[in-house]
């Protein structure tokens, strides 16, 4: 495989301690289903871990921890359709062993991810004693264009040696979940009743269903051989096996190609799965058909999603575009889905929905806004289950839970292992309730966006006025104060779950849960006096919303309690009274102390007696809004936010956090950049890295960061830009970040698709595609306010 270096993703050699990294760098999806990138010749062991997973598809089980039951709903492992094992039959000696990447007769080996093309390449080099040699390329894709295949094509080069290739293709059934080593004391097993058939054509296929709720998930593959080969098949209780002894001399290669088709009662309509499968599978085109229509469903997602920055930078950013394409393409507006925090790419977090599309529907609503509406209606779909879970707190409206799968009931556990202390702990992160903000942000920025008045009128309407209630309702009023708090909240650090010696879990007033509710209270005003009366007047019926109620909201919007100590923001009220921890004698003493909550605990310390957070948590304040919101909230709660106060807060946290998450370093470096920090590169870099580079030491292979990848394409794109797509059009307010002086993005803006922005030093440039839009504000630095024309480019000084 041949391109342009910048389109390459390449690993060379076979180094066993990097291998699960590989897999999920070098995983494959379509915003349906993925497959990691593992060796096909192996199954599931120390070093390699091939999976596959359907969006939406869990399973929940029970497990016995430490005494007690626990429950848990899982992103489940499907059964392996990749495996293939081969050995060498020569005609002038015994068989030889069956041969992987782990095998001692490996000569080479390099992998390679075509980011362009979507497809992954595997090149093995195997040679023995006698010098005799077989080359092994593996080409896999999962299609692009037709959500419900995917394809592996072998080729097998025989070197100073003539006979057979013995092959077996197999589908293999018998697989767990246990891909996370902190998790391996649940259960893991998702799937039973297994049942195998085999259909004319070399189409073998197996189906089984989960446990609970008993989804039935169908595989059908075709295995065809160059040459043309009968097979010798065989079912096992949990998978196929199909056997071929194929002849193989120098200059006559064989081939062996799988086709999968993967059907499920998930699948709208569902039919029957397994006939579904074995139809499929028989009908799919040829392997370089399949390709050719996968590579052209790529062309037109590079072509509305693509980022064009050079060199290095360029090349991740890339690799961050194309996971986040492959968990959430364009077919995933077809499906009942949210955004798994990790990708399809493991089952790091259970593959659950946290809050994580706060980082990644920027970059949708300006690239795929029908995606971006999908995921919100997915959060609106789970809207009676986040009333339930008020209910059952004594409130009223919507409570998002903070880790969601299926049913949309809240999903995190109850205890936790500390792998560094071995022992099980109290969860609380459960109390995040600052989740249902980013729900209700991400509608109002989806509609602001995208111009989508009809969603915001209907389902983002009742989302936001539930959160809304649900937030005035969590409000009590403080007579000594005067003012409304919010108790007994985690914030975004996640450290903090408790004051020392408490005997209650939470923190009071959190400064970041407390002005996101402040602005999801005024946003649901403003949409009060946006919605035609009709509208309004139902809903407010549907919802039994009197006056007395938006009155509270207006007056809890105003009056929420924000805590200051030292002229700065504190984190939450008593921050500034925790012990200082003394970071150099940690550094010093652990080296990697990102999971310091860990370190202190495995002590017999507890993180919560210091000012440490885990990751930004007041800065994402700064994250959120412009400085000029920022400082309309501050004032909308009696407070002055001046940029020496802002400033000052976070100089206080920069030297109080540990980077414990991949979204710390991004949004440190996006507040810094915002703000011309000296120190901005380096967060940034770190957040690029964050995957690539596995800077949480191993994390990665358990699945990559979809939040922090979609965010550091939004860093780009909006935070060196400034960028705010609006009912007014374009605003622009870019800050110059020296290491990305170039760059170049289209993006959607109301009626327009397609409009190009430009990046150079000093000047920016704006072209909006010909059609029947209309005309496009743009209100450069200063409020300058310029209009451009369908079919016109402008260069602007700035």
């Amino acid at each position: 495989m041949t391109g342009d270096p910048g389109w390459q993703w390449r690993y060379e050699g076979h180094d066993p301690a990097r291998e699960r990294l590989v897999e999920a760098l070098c995983t494959l999806g379509n915003g349906r289903f993925a497959t990691r990138g593992s060796a096909p010749e192996c199954p599931a062991d120390d070093t390699h871990y091939p999976g596959t997973y359907l969006a939406g598809c869990y399973d929940r089980r029970a497990s016995l921890v430490e005494g007690r039951s626990v429950e848990n709903e899982d992103l489940v492992n499907l059964p392996n359709w990749t495996l293939l094992r081969y050995r060498c039959l020569p005609e002038d000696g015994p068989p030889g062993p069956w041969l992987t990447p782990d095998s001692p007769q490996l000569h080479h080996c390099d992998v390679r991810l075509d980011l362009r093309r979507g497809v992954l390449v595997r090149n093995l080099l195997h040679r023995d004693h006698r010098g005799r040699g077989l080359r092994v390329t593996h080409i896999r894709l999962v299609h692009m264009g037709d959500p419900g295949l995917a394809a592996q094509r072998t080729t097998f080069h025989a070197y100073g040696w003539s006979g057979a290739i013995e092959v077996e293709s197999v589908l293999d059934g018998d697989v767990t979940n246990t891909g996370v080593e902190r998790y391996r004391h649940l259960e893991g097993r998702h799937l039973t009743g297994h049942r195998t058939t085999f259909a004319p054509g070399g189409v073998a296929a197996l189906s089984c269903r989960t446990t609970d709720p008993g989804h039935l998930i169908a595989l059908a593959v075709r295995t065809e051989t160059r040459p043309d080969h009968p097979a010798r098949t065989v079912g096992t209780p949990t998978g196929t096996v199909q056997s071929y002894r194929l002849p193989v001399a120098r200059g006559r290669p064989v081939r062996v190609t799988k086709t999968l088709a993967l059907h499920t009662t998930l699948d709208r309509p569902s039919g029957e799965p397994l006939a579904a499968a074995v139809d499929a599978a028989a009908r799919a085109p040829a392997f370089p058909s399949l390709l050719a229509t996968h590579q052209a469903a790529w062309r037109r997602l590079w072509a509305e999603g693509e980022l064009r920055v050079p060199g290095e930078a360029g090349r991740v950013l890339r690799l961050h575009v194309f996971h986040l394409l492959q968990t959430l393409s364009p077919h995933t507006a077809d499906l009942d889905v949210g955004v798994p925090a990790r990708g399809l790419h493991g089952e790091a977090y259970r593959g659950h929905v946290f809050w994580d599309e706060l980082f990644v529907m920027p970059y949708l609503d300006l690239h795929f806004p029908e995606v971006a509406r999908a995921l919100l209606m997915y959060r609106h779909r789970r809207l009676p289950a986040a009333r339930r879970a008020a209910r059952r707190s004594g409130r009223q409206g919507a409570m998002y839970p903070w880790q969601s799968g299926g049913s949309g009931d809240e999903e995190t556990q109850e205890i936790h292992l500390n792998p560094r202390s071995g022992r099980w702990l109290p969860d609380h992160s459960r109390l995040q309730r600052h989740v249902g903000s980013a729900v209700a942000y991400n509608v109002w920025k989806y509609a602001r966006a995208t111009g989508d008045r009809g969603f915001l009128h209907g389902a983002g309407a009742e989302i936001l006025w539930e959160v809304a209630r649900f937030w005035a309702g969590s409000a009590v009023l403080d007579p000594a104060l005067g003012r409304y708090r919010i108790r007994g909240v985690v914030g975004p650090d996640e450290y903090h779950d408790a004051y020392p010696g408490a005997a209650a879990p939470g923190v009071d007033d959190n400064a970041y849960t407390n002005v996101t509710a402040a602005w999801v209270l005024a946003r649901a005003l403003d949409l009060l006096g946006e919605l035609p009366a009709e509208r309004a007047a139902e809903l407010r019926e549907r919802l039994a919303l009197d006056d007395g109620e938006i009155d509270r909201w207006d007056a809890v919007s105003r009056r929420l309690h924000i805590p200051f100590h030292q002229g700065v923001v504190s984190q939450f009220e008593g921050f500034g009274e925790l012990a200082e921890l003394d970071w150099e004698a940690y550094r010093t003493r652990y080296g990697d102390i990102r999971r310091l909550d860990r370190i202190l605990e495995a002590e017999g310390d507890d993180v919560n007696r210091y000012q440490a957070s885990k990751q930004a948590d007041t800065l994402m304040l700064g994250y959120l809004f412009r400085p000029e919101e920022l400082a309309e909230l501050f004032a909308r709660l009696g407070h002055r936010l001046d940029d020496d106060t802002w400033r000052a807060t976070v100089d206080h946290y920069l030297r109080r956090t540990s980077h414990g998450s991949t979204l710390s370093s991004l949004v440190h470096g996006w507040v810094l950049a915002r703000g011309k920090g000296d120190d901005a590169w380096r967060y940034c870099e770190e957040a690029l890295l964050a995957d690539a580079a596995d800077v949480q030491g191993g994390t990665t292979g358990e699945g990559i960061h979809l939040g922090a990848m979609a965010g550091t394409i939004d860093l780009v794109e909006r935070g060196i830009t400034g960028l705010d797509a609006g009912p007014d059009g374009l605003r622009v307010a870019p800050v110059a970040l020296r290491q990305l002086p170039r760059f170049a993005f289209t993006v959607c803006c109301g009626a327009h698709r397609g409009v190009r922005l430009r990046m150079s030093p000093d000047r920016l440039g704006v072209r909006v595609p010909a059609g029947p839009g209309g005309p496009l504000p743009v209100v450069l630095p200063g409020g300058r306010e310029v209009t451009l024309l369908p079919g016109q480019e402008r260069w602007f000084s700035l």
